[in-house]
């Protein structure tokens, strides 16, 4: 305790000096007539490197203080638009302050010019809502990529997952000198650019497309970071090359090459591995699976919600027995062992006039998952529990296909098309062994199931939008056409043997064997309208209307034949049916525009017609059919206000509709499984989703303090929901049925500060969600409360390019609550902490070490794992330009990676666990093409 106590004293001694050290510097900005310039840009630099000290924003009297300096000589640079950058030598006098008095400003003349270009650029400069970063001036180890760069800017929080925020937003999009790179997807552009290509980092509130185009603030905005190359990266290729081999014979090899100019950009990027790295992002994987259009230009106007495109997961693909779950089917991209094989190609070209972007992307993905699911359902007077062991291999190989056109005709017309395809072709087979019982010992019954499918899909889609301005301000017109086509066959085996037990003895009763053979065909088409008309009334209220028409039509046939019986049809089974959904959907209201303020409030009405038929096969006389009409109106309220020196106020109300899917509507009983039996409902009705959400975000360019916060809550009115009945041999029959009342409230908060200016960050963040859902157990309503409360905490140390540390740490903990059954309730925690340590040692090697400890914990199922995984690198520099790297790595290794998940939904818990990659070692050799020359990642180092 003493030394403990003597080791406090010094250290508080040793701040209570280095705080004595410290000193202020401040100042004025003015012009040559000794008037303020309001919110100059202000920094000290070291005057050997012009490495950033510290910076600051001048008030509006032009009034600044630099704080918490040591004492030394610096560069004190500051900038402000149309002024000639101003650059003095400062050395603090005696003293805690130094006071510069009037330091004068000179406006930028034709004779100036010359000597601006010259001047050492400033490392940020911020205009307004945009701030921009000279990447020169923040110190990043050689070969870093454009994330680790990102890292280093003050404003700037990478996640772990890869994800950007800026100013306590999340960063929707990414361009490279103002051109979208592979769809505009941040991750692409952040983790396969290198940060020496870099001259400039600018960050900026975005308006939509809309917007621009209409020219009148439609409230919307998102943010963006935009890329700015040097210009000698625009005149040759640059890239990288990295190849690497391990035990358990694990492989890595990825590249990308690119070449820009002012007009045009060509990138290739591509990879292959073992090691569970999916080698693109998660927007790249999510347009696999869908034909959708580019997210910048919205085809539909208004609000309201309408027909969903339902995709190739709907009918005919999902066996409704449940034993085919998906057709994609498998284990994430982390989850398992995987290997992948990806690459995409990107080209760009732009004139004055003219935008066109494309990108073809092909994905390879086999997995294979052994995994164990504990799952508890909750009955009104008992529980019973499921156990699974089951082994899955996917094989899913993907081609996508991208363009955007946008020619602007003339300064008031402009068009746009868009193209998308996707192909998708996927096999999945699982081995499932499972058991349901009342108690640990009384079991119920038990299936064994080998299963499998093979699926080919095509998804193609295609929009024209057409947007037309007027002479007369805010007046506006735009009108688009989209086409869809999603084609899918599959075929899927199902082989089952279920065995069931007397409930009270344990004895066995009877089984039953299934042996299926399913043929599913699926078309779908879907053709979309929409028009929208901006009418000014004054310079500030504009009446905007909107129209959309969309029909889509359906055809499914599914063949079922029963193996155990020769391949005979079954008729019970199988099924054809065609469907039509048609909406229109016509919306009216006004907005008003001053001054940062925009308020809008309108409402749209929705007729909703569905018409499908359905029988056993084409050629059977007896048809059903289902035929709903509905109408519904919605109402649609914004409130937007730009609160001025980076505040923003924001809030929003309207109502969504969904129609019910075809698949719910039929009221066909389905016994392919015969632990899972369904049947669809004619009676179900739209849900309308009442969505509600607030905000508030502040960011302070002066000392780069944020703070981001929102609330959003939603009420569902006729929500589908599948209520159950569970007999005493614990088979479960399910049918869908509209229930109201469902409802969720979140709250997002995220505040973050620097500790010391560009040298240490910190930043804090909670969420916090109330779920409430209704469904039928048995007959008897259970509401299921689900509250779950997250916190988390980010600490960055980047004192120089030879150390960098990041951590965090977030914990969760969730409460379900069950109405019908309370001694069942579930109090589940999960916790999290990490950490990633840079280091450059002598000889121009690096040390790279990160440490990912994690809990779980629920005492109901006894469960408290605790899983620490510490992976290392050690990589050095070769060459006299430094553009290899040879890399000893080594992951996981205490050999305790274990992949596990745990959550509630409906009347049921589960937990799983998957079985995935540990401890390996690898050694990789890394090229960098045009001098780039090594990477630091954060992305665990490897």
């Amino acid at each position: 305790m003493r030394h403990l106590l003597l080791s406090a004293c010094f250290i508080l001694c040793a701040c209570m000096v280095e705080a004595q050290t410290r000193l202020s510097i401040k100042g004025r900005a003015v012009d040559t007539t000794s008037t303020a310039l309001p919110f100059t840009t202000v920094m000290l630099l070291t005057p050997k490197d012009s490495a950033l000290v510290s910076y600051a924003r001048a008030d509006e009297n032009g009034r600044f203080e630099l704080k918490n300096a040591k004492r030394g000589t610096y560069l004190l640079k500051m900038s402000y638009t149309g002024y000639l950058p101003f650059q003095t030598e400062v050395t603090p006098a005696e003293g805690a302050v130094t006071d510069l008095g009037d330091l004068k400003m000179k406006p930028i003349s034709k004779e100036l010019f010359e000597v601006v270009v010259k001047t050492a650029k400033a490392p940020l400069n911020i205009r307004g809502d945009t701030i921009e970063y000279n990447a020169s001036s923040f110190k990043v180890p050689p070969g870093s990529t454009v994330e680790d760069l990102l890292r280093r800017l003050p404003g700037f929080q990478v996640e772990q997952d890869g994800s950007i925020r800026a100013q306590g937003q999340e960063v929707k999009r990414v361009t490279v000198d103002g051109k979208n790179f592979f769809g505009g997807d941040p991750k692409t552009a952040t983790k396969n650019l290198n940060a020496e290509a870099i001259d400039k980092v600018q960050v900026y509130t975005s308006k939509t497309e809309q917007a621009k185009a209409t020219g009148i603030d439609d409230g919307k905005k998102e943010k963006t970071v935009n890329l700015a190359l040097k210009e000698e990266f625009k005149k040759g290729g640059f890239g990288k090359i990295k190849a690497g081999v391990g035990t358990d014979q694990r492989v890595d090899v990825r590249g990308n090459y690119n070449k820009f100019n002012d007009k045009q950009q060509f990138a290739v990027v591509a990879s292959g591995n073992n090691i569970n790295q999916s080698g693109m992002s998660w927007d790249d994987r999510q347009d696999f699976y869908g034909s959708s259009l580019f997210r910048w230009d919205e085809t539909d106007f208004g609000f309201g919600g309408g027909i969903t495109s339902g995709g190739n997961s709907g009918d005919g693909i999902i066996m409704q027995g449940g034993n085919i779950i998906i057709m994609n089917g498998g284990g994430g991209s982390d989850r398992g062992f995987n290997n992948t094989y990806s690459g995409g190609v990107n080209y760009n070209f732009e004139t004055k006039k003219r935008k066109f972007t494309s990108n073809y992307y092909f994905n390879q993905r086999r997995n294979w998952t052994n995994q164990i699911i504990n799952r508890q359902s909750i009955l009104s007077d008992n529980a019973f529990e499921t156990d699974s062991r089951s082994n899955e291999h996917t094989q899913n190989d993907n081609h996508k296909v991208q363009v955007r056109y946008e020619d602007n005709l003339d300064s008031l017309n402009t068009l746009i098309v868009l193209a998308n395809g996707t192909i998708n072709n996927s096999s999945y087979s699982q081995d499932l062994s499972q058991q349901n019982r009342r108690s640990a010992t009384q079991l119920t019954n038990r299936t064994t199931q080998d299963n499998g499918n093979s699926a080919l899909t095509l998804n193609l889609s295609g929009s024209a939008l057409y947007r037309r301005k007027f002479k007369t301000k805010g007046k506006s017109f735009a009108a688009s056409v989209s086409y869809l086509l999603n084609n899918g066959n599959s075929d899927a085996e199902q082989r089952s043997l279920n065995e069931f037990f007397d409930p009270t003895t344990g004895t066995p009763l009877f089984s039953r064997q299934l042996n299926l053979l399913n043929a599913n065909r699926n078309r779908q088409n879907q053709i979309r309208s929409s028009l929208s008309y901006v009418q000014p009334i004054s310079k500030r209220v504009f009446w905007e209307s909107f129209y959309n028409f969309g029909v889509r039509s359906d055809k499914v046939d599914r063949d079922v034949f029963n193996q155990l019986e020769g391949n005979l049809r079954n008729d019970s089974l199988s099924r054809y049916y065609t469907n039509q959904i048609m909406h229109n959907r016509a919306g009216s209201g006004l907005r008003y525009n001053y001054k940062g303020t925009n308020i809008s409030a309108g409402f749209a009405a929705i007729n909703m017609n569905i018409a499908g038929k359905f029988s056993a096969d084409q050629s059977s006389p007896n048809v059903m059919e289902v035929n709903r009409n509905y109408t519904i109106v919605v109402p649609g309220v914004s409130f937007n206000m730009d609160m001025k020196n980076n505040r923003y106020l924001y809030a929003e109300y309207a109502g969504n509709v969904e129609q019910p899917s075809i698949r719910d509507l039929q009221p066909i009983i389905d016994y392919s499984n015969p632990l899972y039996i369904s049947q669809g409902n004619p009676n179900l009705k739209p849900t309308v989703n009442h969505e509600a959400y607030a905000g508030y975000q502040y960011f302070n360019p002066s000392s780069f303090t944020r703070f981001f916060g929102n609330i959003n809550y939603n009420y569902a009115v006729n929500q589908v929901v599948y209520n159950q009945t569970i007999d005493s041999l614990l088979v479960t029959r399910t049918r869908p049925a509209n229930v109201s009342g469902g409802q969720r409230f979140g709250t997002y908060l995220n505040v973050g500060f620097p500790l010391k200016k560009n040298k240490a960050n910190i930043s804090f963040n909670t969420n916090i969600n109330f779920n409430r859902n209704y469904t039928l157990i048995n007959d008897i309503e259970n509401r299921t409360n689900n509250n779950s409360y997250n916190w988390g905490t980010n600490l960055e140390l980047t004192p120089s390019e030879k150390f960098t540390f990041y951590g965090n740490a977030n914990w969760s903990y969730s409460n379900v609550r069950y109405s019908i059954n309370t001694t069942q309730n579930q109090k589940i925690w999960n916790q999290s902490y990490s950490g990633q340590m840079n280091v450059k040692l002598p000889w121009e090697a690096y040390f790279n070490a990160t440490f990912d400890y994690r809990l779980y914990k629920n005492d109901r199922f006894g469960l408290n794992q605790n899983i620490p995984i510490l992976n290392l690198a050690v990589y050095k520099l070769l060459g006299k330009a430094k553009k290899s790297e040879v890399r000893l790595s080594a992951y996981d290794l205490f050999r305790r990676n274990l992949g596990i998940t745990q959550g509630a939904s409906g009347n049921y818990f589960t937990q799983t666990r998957v079985e995935t990659i540990t401890r390996y070692f690898m050694l990789s050799y890394t090229y960098n093409m045009r001098g780039v020359k090594a990477n630091m990642r954060r992305n665990n180092g490897f």
